[in-house]
């Protein structure tokens, strides 16, 4: 396969040829009238080649009047080296052309200083070493994980574990969403930024916590201890001149640790069992005390008085005066009873008057 490529190419390799590795005669004429196929190209000739056709492209010749061939060849390698300088200057001048995609902001430096920010699409800047540039995406949502990383179950302990006001440890893992407000402030203000953003998240939890019973944490106080460390958290940030605007705080999970799990599970499930026994006894007190009360007092459960029950009345107590008795009543009662019994707590009323 490689012999067909150098033939392709017009190069013969024979070690029968008697000229092999011997320097053709003729110099420079041979090589002029070597025909194609005869040998491998001269490197000397293609250059000097190349140099006469550059000195025909800017209008000199390669052997006038003013000097020999060797004048010529000179002025070709200026002109060669003036082309490649002018090449790789407008490589270095391209080089400083950025494009800031939609939702960035580009930070331009001189010699490590601010200079000012691009917006969205083509810009240039002085190529390096005089000028920089750093993209920064502010319409990103950015996320700092605390007490673990990427799940859950990938627990971080030097950052979950942390003790409550009753001294209690607990194991929280939560996350911050944040974005940035601020370009210039997020770059140059601070050095590791995402790092602190976390150890802030991490300090405000630890103070929420701290002042807090660990039950309250643990059940009814989740969504507090949240918003405490929001606002918490973006006081210290704007305090460290960030840049950036916390958006949201979520609590993955609150538990005590692993070593006491167990204990813990068996302990609240006895509280639930102490207060689901209490809901059923007082259900139950509920349900039968109002019907023994009723039973043992029969007589307190007098119907509502009618006509018939003041004739009645009136009947068995003829020592009363009839101006008390009317033969219609005129207004109800609105505690009737005829109980005399000395159990009883409801009194008898005294008749209307007409």
């Amino acid at each position: 396969m490689l012999v067909s490529l150098l033939k392709r190419f017009g190069i013969k390799l024979s070690l029968n040829d008697p000229r092999w590795g011997r320097q053709s005669q003729g110099g420079y004429k041979a090589q002029e009238g070597r025909r194609p196929g005869e040998g491998p190209p001269d490197l000397d000739q293609m250059w000097r080649d190349f140099n006469a056709r550059l000195n025909r492209l800017f209008g000199q010749r390669g052997g006038g009047e003013g000097g020999g061939p060797g004048r010529g060849e000179m002025r070709g390698a200026g002109v060669t080296a003036s082309l490649v300088a002018l090449i790789i200057g407008l490589i270095w001048l391209a080089s400083g052309a950025f494009i800031v995609q939609e939702g960035q902001v580009g930070v331009v430096t001189t010699f490590g200083k601010l200079s000012h920010t691009t917006g969205a699409g083509f810009n240039w800047r002085w190529p390096y070493p005089f000028q920089a540039h750093e993209t920064v995406n502010v319409s990103q949502i950015r996320t700092a994980e605390i007490g673990y990383r990427a799940n859950v179950r990938n627990k971080q302990p030097q950052e979950s574990l942390m003790l409550t006001d009753d001294e209690n440890i607990i194991d929280i893992q939560f996350a911050v969403q944040y974005t940035l407000k601020d370009p210039v402030a997020w770059v140059f203000n601070n050095r590791d930024q995402d790092e602190t953003v976390r150890q802030v998240a991490e300090t405000a939890i630890r103070e929420v916590v701290g002042k807090s019973k660990m039950d309250f944490v643990l059940y009814e106080g989740r969504e507090k201890v949240a918003v405490d460390v929001h606002a918490m958290m973006q006081k210290m940030v704007d305090r460290y001149a960030l840049g950036a605007l916390i958006t949201n705080v979520t609590m993955q999970a609150v538990q005590p640790p692993e070593e006491v799990q167990s204990a813990f599970d068996d302990a609240v499930k006895a509280g639930q069992d102490r207060a689901r026994a209490r809901n059923e006894g007082e259900a139950y007190a509920n349900d039968v005390i109002p019907r023994a009360r009723g039973q043992a007092f029969p007589c307190c459960r007098t119907p509502k008085p009618t006509a018939r029950w003041w004739s009645t009345m009136r009947a068995v107590t003829p020592r009363v005066s009839t101006r008390w008795w009317p033969s219609t009543p005129r207004r109800p009662l609105s505690r009737a009873t005829a109980c005399t019994s000395t159990r009883c707590s409801i009194s008898s009323p005294a008749p209307a008057r007409s």
